[in-house]
């Protein structure tokens, strides 16, 4: 959740650091610091976004070729400015930064605290940071050795960098759940939650794995576990570009992303699909297909936003490849005992690849004996990594705290491996199959037409901001769509909704309804559209007001509703990429005129890497 950030080499530190944490903004914003260490530390930290860190730096002395840097998201502790990280030990021996939890602070807490510790803050971190000085200084052992014994003693997930006054040329990074990684430069190293602030100094990373440990110098990487085990560094290449992180000269990340999305679904099926032949390969399934093929069952794991594009993948596996398929909260999935058979293939799907139940999950089903597969837009990522193999979906960097083009990378990866395995299963014929290739690659400029509808659902906005609750409906392939357009509204706008099934509103629901109630109907042309025709009547009767989202010439829905959005047609499997859209943009507009901060949202985090 917390983005951490460090660095070492010849350049000043401050500047590395702070536009780090700019690009780590996202993962947390409660508070930000950063710690220099220029034969003395000196430390800033404050509660509030890095713009308020600066402005608390302001002219002060920031100086130093060492530092690390930290932005929060609050879990043990309120947001202000002692809970803030960098922690510094009792003694003033270490600094640390922390992204995680650990679980049994409160018993290393009253040990520490037998032994003559105090604690400035509410925080776990700042317990890390004195177990560590306090073996240190009794054992006598150099910072190294005090990190790896402290680590050992830890129950819970990290990524840590630490420093130590003693040994001031040099950062100890160390890892278990919580991602980390460094960038290889010239005689310069840096350190951060992922690549975003590493990209524009170096292409070459090192993606640290559970339970390593990183010795840094200026001039030197040693590399090995927690148990001292030397191990040889993998140095990877990123393909990440500097603008990929930029607004582009958006107003904000969030709209930019969701202007992305025709190009982001193109990227995601580009190299996968033979347009001239129109066949379909995804080389990460190919050696586990036959397996996938002879499934009996499928369940998808997710959360939140990647949970919905799961239920996508439900009604898409079992329409074109008559698999049963059971989606789960992975939060759930891990504690419920679930019965998994080694038949089963566990699909789990996440924008970061640090999603903390999920990761916990796909490890569940892994010692079941499942086969485990991955849907993940973050390469080197844990859950790549750690499952048998899987789809990247190269929507590109999605800073945007509420998730938009990752939704729609990850339903057109379930789509083409639903059409790949149904083919494989023979449910669907040779026509089908190259049909449905087909009308995929026309998407995106489906969806250009429907983003030119900017101005015309910006004047909808106009008419709703004010408003305290929205419904959402939707029947088949567009139910999970009504609960992501609800989600999206409830995140960046603060205003209450809900997505159900169409027919569900009857049975609880329609007692909201009255002419104060924005309803927003997707009913679009499929076999159930007199059905939604008839759950539209029923709106109608009570007062409510009806927001459709109907297919190009639509005249039924358009004569009963207050405001129609009209989208292009596709095939039924395809909706959802095109029906969340204007959606994506409602809520965007909404959330502008009320003032919120859509990249943002309050309480929120981009990547969810603690329980």
């Amino acid at each position: 959740m917390c983005g951490i950030v460090g660095y070492i080499g010849y350049r000043e530190a401050y500047p590395v650091l702070i536009n780090g944490l700019k690009r780590l903004e996202y993962r947390g914003y409660d508070s930000a610091g950063i710690a220099l260490l220029d034969n003395e530390p000196a430390i800033f930290k404050c509660v509030g976004k890095v713009s308020d860190l600066e402005n608390h730096i302001n002219d002060n002395p920031k100086t130093g070729h060492v530092g690390i840097g930290h932005t929060r998201w609050a879990t043990h502790g309120e947001p202000n400015d002692v809970n803030a990280h960098p922690h510094q030990s009792m003694h003033g021996k270490f600094i640390l930064i922390h992204n995680g939890i650990i679980e049994n602070y409160t018993e290393l807490k009253e040990k520490l605290g037998n032994r003559g510790y105090t604690f400035n803050s509410q925080t776990d971190s700042e317990v890390l940071v004195n177990l560590i000085e306090f073996i240190y200084q009794k054992g006598k052992v150099d910072a190294e050795m005090a990190v790896r014994l402290a680590l050992n003693k830890v129950e819970g997930a990290y990524g840590i960098v630490v420093m130590c006054a003693d040994e001031p040329d040099k950062l100890i990074a160390a890892r278990k759940g919580s991602p980390l990684v460094i960038g290889v430069g010239n005689d310069e190293y840096f350190l951060a939650s992922d690549a975003t602030p590493i990209v524009e100094y170096t292409k070459s990373v090192i993606y640290l794995n559970d339970q390593n440990v990183a010795v840094i110098t200026q001039g030197e990487l040693v590399l090995k576990t927690l148990k001292n085990i030397p191990l040889t560094p993998n140095i990877q290449q990123l393909s990440m570009d500097i603008g990929e992180i930029d607004k582009g000269g958006y107003d904000h990340f969030m709209l930019k992303e969701i202007f992305e999305q025709p190009r982001s679904i193109h990227d995601t099926f580009r190299g996968r699909i033979n347009l001239a032949e129109r066949t379909l390969h995804l080389g990460g399934l190919y050696h586990v297909m036959p397996k996938i093929v002879e499934a009996k069952r499928i369940i998808i794991i997710g959360c939140g936003t990647s949970w919905h594009a799961g239920l996508v993948g439900e009604y898409l596996f079992e329409d074109l490849a008559r698999i049963s398929v059971e989606v789960e909260y992975a939060s759930e999935f891990r504690y419920r005992r679930p019965i998994i058979s080694k038949g089963d293939v566990v699909i789990a799907i996440s924008q970061s690849g640090e999603t903390a139940d999920t990761l916990a999950a796909i490890r569940l089903a892994k010692e079941a004996g499942a086969l485990v597969l991955g849907i993940c837009n973050v390469v080197g990522s844990s859950i790549p990594r750690e499952t048998d193999g899987g789809v990247y979906t190269h929507a590109g960097p999605e800073i945007g705290v509420a998730s938009t083009k990752a939704f729609t990378a990850q339903v057109t990866v379930l789509a083409m491996m639903a059409i790949q395995v149904g083919r494989k299963r023979n449910f669907l014929t040779d026509d089908q199959y190259q049909r449905y290739i087909q009308e995929l690659t026309q998407v995106p400029e489906k969806i250009e037409k429907i983003l030119k509808l900017d101005s015309t659902i910006h004047k909808l906005a106009e008419k709703y901001k004010d408003v305290n609750n929205f419904l959402y409906l939707g029947r088949g392939y567009l139910f999970p769509v009504a609960l992501e357009g609800a989600l999206k509204l409830k995140e960046i706008s603060y205003i209450h909704a809900e997505g159900y099934p169409a027919a569900e509103m009857k049975h609880g629901p329609i007692a909201l309804i009255d002419h104060h109630m924005p309803v927003v109907v997707l009913a679009t042309k499929d076999h159930s559209y007199d059905k939604i025709v008839s759950n539209i009547q029923e709106v109608k009767a009570r007062k409510g007001i009806i927001i459709a989202v109907v297919s190009e010439g639509d005249t039924t829905i358009t004569g009963l509703a207050n405001h129609t959005i009209e989208i292009p047609e596709t095939e039924m499997v395809f909706s959802p990429l095109l029906a969340v859209i204007p959606l994506q943009l409602l809520s965007y507009h909404i959330a502008i005129m009320r003032g919120c901060n859509v990249d943002q949202p309050r309480n929120l985090a981009k990547s969810v890497t603690v329980e």
